[in-house]
């Protein structure tokens, strides 16, 4: 992980908006996981539903991953953090 050579300031504006997208990550995260609860006391309560809740459930960690993957690119880019790429 490549960090920033000098330092890295913020003005109260840069603050509140990395702090705003933070905010709607986890209000986003948080949402997608109360679906996976959902769907899943659904499914205990009536298993004849399980086949039309299971693509919901497996939809979530991919959007999930979205979410975190877009706030840590902006939170990356605000705090001059470059990324070593390791994967292919």
């Amino acid at each position: 992980m490549g960090l920033p050579e000098s330092s890295v300031t913020f003005q109260p504006t840069d603050v509140a908006e990395l702090n705003r997208k933070l905010s709607t990550m986890r209000h986003n995260v948080n949402n997608q996981l109360a679906l996976v609860i959902a769907a899943l006391e659904v499914i205990r309560r009536k298993p004849e539903m399980a086949p039309r809740l299971l693509d919901s459930i497996g939809q979530q960690p991919d959007r999930i991953l979205l979410e975190i993957r877009a706030f840590s690119e902006e939170f990356e880019k605000a705090f001059q953090i470059s990324r070593e790429q390791t994967f292919g």
